[in-house]
């Protein structure tokens, strides 16, 4: 519509003499596109973007719609036709489009404010919801292509998130069978993704989605909170299989991000347009950036052309043919999108090479595509930093830089990843991290704004802005080790163990220690979403009256809704205190999943990661790993990438120097068994694990290897109790 309508000089006379025209950046207000997109669903079955709403001037929607095409086609009204009759609407029908629009606003206002009827859901009911979920997910896969569902395909990572969770319970309950199945159903859409056009293999990172089913065409944008969730499902399914090839695609999307999305002071950029012109001065059009014809690969590659046309499926007539929905419209005649459709040991075998011959060959071509592609007119960057995007890529550069230290040695890289030490994904997190809490955060009002472009937006955080970056700071703390991400994570949450608790921290800023009263941080993510007295979190403070709904989200889509992120967070950080603040947590996740019993119960699909919270919140104890020495040793640091050698959603690790004083002081004030435990670790020793769980610690472990096998162990004995 941007190009058929909004750039159409007879649209624009009409919208200049009928309306006021308002663009609305739904990144940057998506509180504001949750109101009128809830309401075009809600009343017309379906929503989706480009969305166009009219409004009264008090705000209250009268009609809106998703596309609409410039003329009458397609059995469809045009925009045109939309114009004249909401303009005539208005003159002949105005107190009837109000009073319809005040009705519907009022009955999604009740709807979407759902109070809990109980305080918690029963524990039985926990492991339903994750069964439900998955058993209707397996119901939905592509054996063929990968993924859950048909065309388009999205990659949705919290999907794959439960699947592998419910794995993990598999092993638990030795249903080794049943387990493996599951990973064949991961492994498989992992690596289709991978293969496909839906990535870029010349640049690295992934699309937004595949118009096709065989994840070979895509919609180009690039998008930053697919990245962040990607990258961490390639991960974990590392840490189970072992395979580098799931590290490495891990590596891909992470180097791209760093490549071409981090600014000059650590922050991280929203995404990449679809959109871009074949040559200055042209046209945009979808995918320019990305496609090739035949010659253009002949004239750059010379010798390696054919292997190179081989192993990517490029055809001179151009190679958008793999489906009939791949290429409708005939927009890529002549043109190809790389994918790789067979082994490429095979293909290696037909050109007589070995396959790191062949792996390097493969890598000198995409970087000397990537020369070439560089010197195209780029796509638009939209360089807003947004705080809950910002928060997914944090877990996942934090989470990298101990996951991927499980690799063997001596593992070979090609173009476009780097291979660097994963220590360096660490620094990313931290610099992305130390962006947002010097440029996003009021450290007088303890307040985050949504983002920044030139400085910071005038929208405030929302609730993902909190939960995604609390969770992002959680994976600093753990995966890191320095306490201050700990600490700011909570000062974002805050404690709600009672009305007065006091929280005792350490105060890293100016190395003192403070006293903090809770119902000072008015601005918490508590304080400013929490449905006190019916349960679960608002999408919005609910300060600005021009917002018609507060909404608590439940939906798991693209990305994971605030409910289910806040759900886990308060699970992880009900195991790191102890007493009155662990039960605070603890309440206030059954609270909230009561709110979305009935959701969960009738219709778990939808949200995934909140079936995962629930079973987490089961559990009797979450194993906790506690790391004790001297932080800065090699013997510690390798203690460390042993603890994270195994996949467990379940699991807590807490690094602590008993020679630091801060350090103790904060867990002597929050949790004195991790406290005595480090100051009965042996002195001798620079690194000391211990496992708990179920209110049991095993004998503590000097070595990684012991760690690991000690770890392992407990998968076992977790089976053999069932």
């Amino acid at each position: 519509m941007e190009v058929e309508s909004f750039e159409n000089e007879e649209v624009a006379k009409l919208l200049n003499d009928w309306f006021v025209s308002i663009k609305v950046d739904r990144e940057e207000r998506p509180d504001v596109d949750k109101v009128y997109m809830t309401y075009v669903s809600a009343m017309y079955g379906g929503g989706g973007w480009p969305l166009s709403v009219f409004l009264s001037p008090n705000l209250k929607p009268l009609m809106g719609g998703t596309y609409f095409p410039p003329d009458d086609q397609y059995g469809r009204p045009g925009f045109k036709t939309i114009l004249r009759k909401v303009k005539d609407a208005w003159e002949t029908k105005r107190d009837a489009l109000e009073q319809t629009g005040n009705v519907v606003i009022e009955q999604l206002r009740d709807a979407l404010s759902a109070k809990a009827s109980s305080q918690d859901v029963p524990n039985d009911l926990a492991a339903r919801y994750v069964d439900q979920c998955v058993e209707k997910l397996a119901s939905s896969y592509d054996p063929k292509f990968g993924g859950f569902g048909s065309a388009p395909k999205f990659p949705r990572p919290v999907e794959d998130c439960i699947m592998l969770y419910k794995f993990r319970k598999h092993l638990e309950a030795r249903q080794e069978s049943e387990a493996q199945n599951i990973m064949k159903m991961v492994t498989r859409t992992l690596q289709c993704m991978a293969r496909g056009g839906v990535h870029d293999h010349i640049g690295g990172g992934f699309h937004r989605y595949s118009v096709d089913e065989c994840w070979h065409v895509p919609h180009f944008e690039k998008m930053l909170y697919d990245q962040g969730q990607i990258a961490n499902v390639y991960l974990d399914t590392f840490v189970i299989t072992g395979d580098e090839y799931y590290s490495s695609v891990a590596r891909d999307i992470l180097d791209y991000l760093r490549r071409d999305m981090i600014g000059e002071e650590g922050e991280i950029f929203s995404a990449e347009d679809a959109d871009s012109a074949e040559y200055e001065g042209a046209r945009k059009k979808e995918g320019s950036f990305y496609v090739w014809t035949s010659k253009e690969i002949e004239d750059t590659l010379g010798e390696n052309t054919e292997l190179f046309k081989n192993h990517y499926y490029v055809k001179s007539s151009g190679n958008c043919d793999l489906s009939g929905m791949s290429d409708p419209h005939n927009e890529f005649s002549g043109k190809n999108v790389l994918i790789e459709r067979k082994p490429g040991s095979l293909i290696a075998s037909k050109f007589g090479k070995s396959v790191d011959e062949y792996s390097q060959i493969l890598g000198d071509c995409r970087q000397k595509l990537f020369d070439v592609r560089s010197k195209r007119p780029r796509p638009h960057l939209d360089d807003k930093v947004i705080v809950s995007w910002n928060g997914l890529a944090i877990s996942a550069f934090a989470r990298a830089s101990q996951i991927l230290k499980s690799g063997p040695p001596g593992t070979k890289y090609y173009f476009p990843i780097t291979g660097c030490d994963p220590v360096e994904y660490l620094q990313v997190a931290e610099k992305a991290a130390n962006f947002i809490k010097d440029k996003l955060y009021d450290a007088s009002s303890k307040r985050l704004h949504h983002s920044y472009r030139n400085g910071p937006a005038k929208a405030p955080g929302f609730l993902d802005d909190y939960a995604f970056l609390i969770n992002g700071l959680l994976d600093l703390f753990e995966y890191g080790g320095k306490i201050e991400w700990l600490l700011w994570a909570v000062q974002l949450q805050v404690i709600q163990a009672s009305e007065n608790i006091l929280v005792e921290f350490l105060d890293v800023t100016f190395h003192a220690h403070c006293i903090i009263f809770c119902h000072n941080y008015k601005h918490s993510q508590d304080e400013l979403f929490l449905d006190k007295e019916g349960g679960a979190y608002f999408n919005t403070p609910g300060e600005d009256p021009s917002v018609l709904l507060r909404v608590k989200e439940d939906y798991d889509g693209a990305e994971p809704s605030g409910n289910s992120m806040a759900a886990i967070n308060m699970i992880r950080l009900s195991s790191i205190f102890d007493g009155a603040k662990s039960e605070g947590y603890k309440r206030n996740v059954e609270h909230l999943l009561a709110v979305f019993e009935t959701r969960l119960r009738e219709l778990g699909i939808a949200l995934p990661l909140m079936c995962c919270a629930a079973d987490m919140l089961s559990v009797p104890s979450r194993k906790q790993v506690v790391l004790v020495g001297d932080k800065g040793s090699a013997e510690f640091r390798n203690m460390v990438a042993a603890a994270f050698s195994s996949y467990d959603p379940n699991r807590t690790v807490i690094q602590i120097d008993p020679k630091n004083t801060e350090e103790m002081a904060f867990w002597e004030s929050n949790n004195a068994n991790i406290a005595q435990m480090a100051l009965g670790s042996p002195t001798e020793k620079p690194a000391v694990a211990h496992v708990c769980q179920e209110f049991k610690c095993s004998p503590p472990v000097t070595s990684p290897g012991s760690l690991r096998e000690l770890l392992n162990k407990t998968v076992a004995a977790a089976g053999s109790s069932v």
